[in-house]
C-alpha cells in the first residue's frame, strides 16, 4: 500500500481493531508471562473476552463516560486488559509512571477525572491511599491474581447489551487514551489520543517496518518499558493487536539486570531499547570481553573491524558480503546475538532519547544494526523510522507514509524546528487549550520543540531541543548533546554528563562515574564497575569506589578526565563551546534519584536544582583559558 493508500485508510475504533484481530488471529498466542516458574498464556480470543470482562467490571464500579481509569504498576497482562477494558467501557486509559510521587499521582487522577485507580502492589497502594479519584474516595483495585479475579467477577452480571451499546456509540475521532508528559518543565500535560490516532498509527508504522502478520510468521516482542509512555504502548499493545504479535512480559527488575535473561528465554523478533539499555549492554559486553584470552580478544577485535567496515558499506548501497565478513559471522556475530537473546531479532530499535554514535557503531561492528526512530507522545509515538533499506548512522530515518515533516525557520545549515502533520497528531492537551494552541499551529503543524535537519536524501537528523539550548552570556546558542556525547566518548569511564552554562560566561559540566547498581532497588552504589576499575589500574590508580576518587580528587583519574575534555575542546568551533570547568559528582544519576525520567532521559531542570551548590562553586572562580 502506498503513501496515499495508508493515509486514506478508513478510520476505526479500538474495538473495531480488536474484532479484526480476533477474526484474523483468534487462536494465536497473544500474551505470555512467566513468574516464579508459573506460566500464563492467553490467545487473542481469550484476550478479547478478558477485555470485555474488565470493561463490564468498570461499568459496575460506576466508570463514567470520558473519565479516566488510572493504571499504576509494572507491565503485566492485567495492565493491558485494564487499559483496553477502560476504552471499551467508554473511559480514558491513563497510565501513571511507577516512579511518580504521591503528589504527581494525585494531579493526574484529578486532571483526568479518574474515579477508578488500578494498582499493582502494597508499595504503589501507599502512594494513592490519600488520592481522591475524581473527587470520590473510590477504593483502588489490584493487579495481584486473587484481587484481580474478584474485580473481574464484579462485571459478570452486567448485560452484554449494556457494554455493546457503549461500544457502538464510540467514534474514531473521540479520545480514548491519555499519555501524561513527564512534567520536567512544568505541570504534566495530558496528551489526548483518539481511536484513529492509535489504530491508524499502529497500522501505518507496522506496514512501514514490514512487520509480519501472525498468519505469515508470528512476530515476538518483550514488554518491559514503562507502559505510561507512548513508545511502550505502541510497541507492546497496539502494534501487536494490528499484526497478531506475541507479547511476553519481562520481570519487574528487567532494568536492574534480568532483561537479558528474559531476552534469551523469549528470543524476540523485534526489540526496542532506550539508549541507556543499549549502553548498558555495550558496557557489559566490553567488561566480559576484557576478561577473555588474548586469542579471543584478537578474534573479536578483527571481527568488529570487519563488521563495521562491511555494514558501513552496506548502508551506502554495497551488497557484497566478503569472505572475512561471512567467517566473522560464524565465529563471532552469531554467538554474540545468541548471548544477548537477539539471534532471531531482525528489528532492533532505539528511541525516546539521544543515543551516542559510539554505541551505534559498536553494535554495527557486531553486525547488529540498531535503527533509530523518532516521535513523541503528541504524534502517537513514531513519526520517522530507520529501515534496513533506508538507514544512515545517527539519523532517525524517514517519515512513515501519510506523515509529513517541515523544518521551521531553518538556519544557514538547514537546522530548524522539526514540525509534523498527519493522522497521528494528537487531539490536544486535556483542559489546556492555550498549551494546545502553542503546540499545533493554525495550519495543523505540530511544533515538536526539537531542532533538526534533513540531508540531501531526505533523512532526518535531530540536533537538540530548543528548550535545552544553552544561550551563553555572549549570546551564542549551544546544543548540549553533541558536546556531552563527545566527552563521554573521549572518557569512557563516565556514565552521565550534563553541560551547564545558560546565561553564563563559560561552559561547565557535571559528571558521574560508571558504578554498580543495587540489584534490588536499581540505585547506583559506591562500587565502580569492573571496566572502570581496569581503566583506573592502567592509569596507576588503585581506586575501587566512586568516593575514593572524588574525596581525594584522584590525580590519575582527574588527569585522564581533563585530557579527554581538552581533546574535545580542541575540536570546538569556538571558545564559547569549550568546557572550561567540570565537577565529578559523588553519585550517578538514576530514575529513583530523580535525575532521569522513566525512559532514562536526562531531566535537566531537575538536575540543575539538585546540584545548584556544585554549579555555583564551578562559577565561583573564573577559569584560565584552555
Amino acid at each position: 500500500m502506498g503513501d496515499s493508500g495508508i493515509a486514506a485508510e478508513p478510520p476505526i475504533t479500538v474495538h473495531e481493531l480488536f474484532l479484526e484481530s480476533v477474526r484474523k488471529y483468534g487462536d494465536y498466542l497473544a500474551l505470555a508471562s512467566k513468574k516464579k516458574g508459573r506460566m500464563t498464556k492467553m490467545t487473542y480470543k481469550e484476550y478479547y473476552r478478558e477485555c470485555r470482562g474488565a470493561a463490564k467490571s468498570f461499568l459496575k464500579l460506576g466508570l463514567e463516560r470520558f473519565h479516566g481509569v488510572c493504571i499504576l504498576g509494572f507491565n503485566a497482562p492485567a495492565w493491558f486488559i485494564a487499559d483496553i477494558g477502560a476504552i471499551f467501557a467508554g473511559g480514558f486509559a491513563v497510565g501513571i509512571y511507577t516512579t511518580n510521587s504521591p503528589d504527581a499521582c494525585q494531579y493526574v487522577a484529578e486532571n483526568c477525572g479518574a474515579n477508578i485507580i488500578v494498582v499493582e502492589n502494597d508499595k504503589q497502594l501507599q502512594k494513592i491511599l490519600e488520592v481522591r479519584c475524581g473527587g470520590n474516595s473510590t477504593s483502588p483495585l489490584w493487579f495481584a491474581p486473587s484481587q484481580w479475579s474478584e474485580f473481574m467477577a464484579l462485571g459478570v452480571k452486567v448485560p452484554d447489551e449494556q457494554l455493546d451499546q457503549i461500544i457502538a456509540s464510540q467514534k474514531p475521532n473521540q479520545c480514548c487514551t491519555l499519555i501524561y508528559t513527564s512534567g520536567t518543565t512544568g505541570l504534566p500535560k495530558g496528551v489526548m489520543l483518539s481511536h484513529d490516532n492509535i489504530t491508524w498509527t499502529a497500522k501505518a508504522a507496522g506496514e512501514f517496518v514490514s512487520l509480519s502478520r501472525a498468519t505469515e510468521e508470528q512476530e515476538v516482542v518483550v514488554s518491559y518499558l514503562p507502559l505510561s509512555h507512548i513508545a511502550a504502548q505502541m510497541l507492546d499493545i497496539w502494534l501487536p493487536l494490528c499484526y497478531g504479535v506475541q507479547t511476553w512480559f519481562a520481570l519487574p527488575d528487567a532494568l536492574k539486570g534480568s532483561l537479558i535473561e528474559t531476552l534469551r528465554d523469549v528470543r524476540p523478533t523485534a526489540f526496542m531499547g532506550v539508549p541507556r539499555v543499549w549502553e548498558k549492554m555495550q558496557e557489559k559486553m566490553k567488561s566480559v570481553g576484557a576478561k577473555s584470552s588474548a586469542l579471543k580478544k584478537k578474534i573479536a577485535t578483527w571481527a568488529k573491524v570487519v563488521g563495521l567496515e562491511t555494514n558501513l558499506k552496506r548502508i551506502n548501497g554495497c551488497t557484497d558480503l566478503p569472505l572475512n565478513y561471512r567467517l566473522a559471522r560464524v565465529l563471532v556475530y552469531k554467538k554474540v546475538r545468541k548471548a544477548l537473546g537477539l539471534d532471531r531479532c531482525t528489528k532492533c530499535y532505539t528511541g525516546a532519547a539521544p543515543i551516542m554514535k559510539d554505541t551505534l557503531e559498536y553494535f554495527l561492528s557486531l553486525d547488529i544494526p540498531v535503527y533509530e526512530l523518532y516521535g513523541m507522545s503528541e504524534s502517537t509515538g513514531p513519526h520517522t523510522i530507520s529501515l534496513p533499506s533506508a538507514f544512515r548512522l545517527a539519523s532517525c530515518g524517514k517519515e512513515i507514509p501519510g506523515c509529513r515533516t517541515m523544518i521551521f525557520k531553518p538556519d544557514n545549515e538547514g537546522v530548524g524546528e522539526v514540525c509534523y502533520t498527519g493522522r497521528h497528531i494528537f487531539m490536544g492537551y486535556l483542559n489546556m487549550e492555550e498549551k494546545t494552541r502553542e503546540a499545533i499551529d493554525q495550519e495543523g503543524w505540530l511544533h515538536s520543540g526539537d531542532l533538526g535537519r534533513h540531508d540531501a536524501d531526505g533523512f532526518l537528523y535531530i540536533t537538540g531541543r530548543i528548550k535545552e539550548l544553552i544561550i551563553t552570556a555572549g549570546g551564542e546558542n549551544i546544543p548540549p548533546v553533541p558536546i556531552e556525547d563527545a566527552i563521554k566518548e573521549a572518557v569512557p569511564i563516565l556514565s552521565n554528563v550534563m553541560l551547564v552554562g545558560d546565561k553564563a560566561k563559560f561552559l561547565t559540566m557535571l559528571m558521574t562515574l560508571k558504578c554498580k547498581l543495587n540489584s534490588d532497588t536499581g540505585e547506583p552504589e559506591d562500587a565502580l564497575t569492573p571496566d572502570v576499575i581496569d581503566f583506573c589500574r592502567k592509569l596507576g590508580s588503585k581506586a575501587t569506589k566512586v568516593s575514593e576518587i572524588v574525596s581525594t580528587k584522584d590525580p590519575a583519574v582527574y588527569t585522564a578526565i581533563q585530557k579527554g575534555v581538552t581533546l574535545v575542546n580542541n575540536q570546538a568551533t569556538s571558545n564559547a563551546q569549550k568546557v572550561q570547568k567540570w565537577v565529578l559528582l559523588e553519585k550517578d544519576f538514576s530514575i529513583m534519584g530523580g535525575e532521569l525520567g522513566p525512559t532514562m532521559k536526562l531531566k535537566r531542570p531537575v538536575v540543575v536544582k539538585m546540584y545548584q551548590k556544585e554549579i555555583d562553586q564551578l562559577y565561583a572562580e573564573v577559569p584560565s583559558t584552555k
